[in-house]
């Protein structure tokens, strides 16, 4: 997993008007759980854009006025209207914890359906998965240089080592679309 740091500071007062306040300025009111206690901060709005809008997974560095802190990004709530980040909820986590994010998928190869014309559409982006902080890779690859037209590549056919995949075995990662021109000529 990739590392990036937000530098956090306390909050004092807890409620709706102080977190109105918080946004105001700028910043965005944020809680971290899994550990002895929970710990309410914010921290500037400028530093989520590289965890937030990107579909890597990140591990944290949560500086809180000097006290460190390892965390997950667990949930974040938007704005309906203006989309504008409102609040981000993080995980604590230790090496000997299992946790559960979504890694995104990586399709690597060439797929021979391609080749003959058939188009190469990814069903899922991320995957869930459980495992240890250091096991969670950056991407999950999906070979898809086996895929012929009409044909898909299922959750149960990634190798994966350490993690554990949360989804269905039988649902499907990638397939091979058979276009409208072949396919009164191709046996599926």
């Amino acid at each position: 997993m990739e590392k990036i740091e937000i530098v956090g500071y306390q909050r004092a007062n807890l409620g709706r008007a102080e977190s109105q306040a918080i946004r105001a300025e700028g910043n965005v009111p944020c809680v971290l759980y899994g550990g002895n206690e929970q710990v309410h901060f914010y921290a500037p709005a400028i530093l989520f854009r590289e965890l937030v809008y990107t579909p890597n997974v990140y591990e944290v560095q949560l500086n809180i006025e000097g006290v460190e802190y390892r965390a997950i990004l667990q949930e974040t709530q938007f704005h309906p209207v203006s989309d504008v980040l409102l609040h981000a909820d993080f995980l604590q986590v230790t090496d000997d914890k299992a946790v559960k994010v979504a890694v995104p998928v990586r399709l690597v190869g060439t797929a021979p359906g391609v080749q003959k014309g058939g188009k190469l559409v990814t069903r899922v982006r991320k995957l869930r998965v459980k495992g240890k902080v250091a096991d969670i890779p950056n991407y999950i690859d999906v070979d898809v240089s086996s895929l012929d037209l009409g044909k898909s590549v299922r959750v149960g056919q990634i190798p994966v080592s350490n993690i554990e995949l949360l989804e269905a075995a039988s649902n499907p990662v990638a397939s091979i679309e058979i276009p409208r021109a072949l396919r009164g000529t191709v046996k599926a």
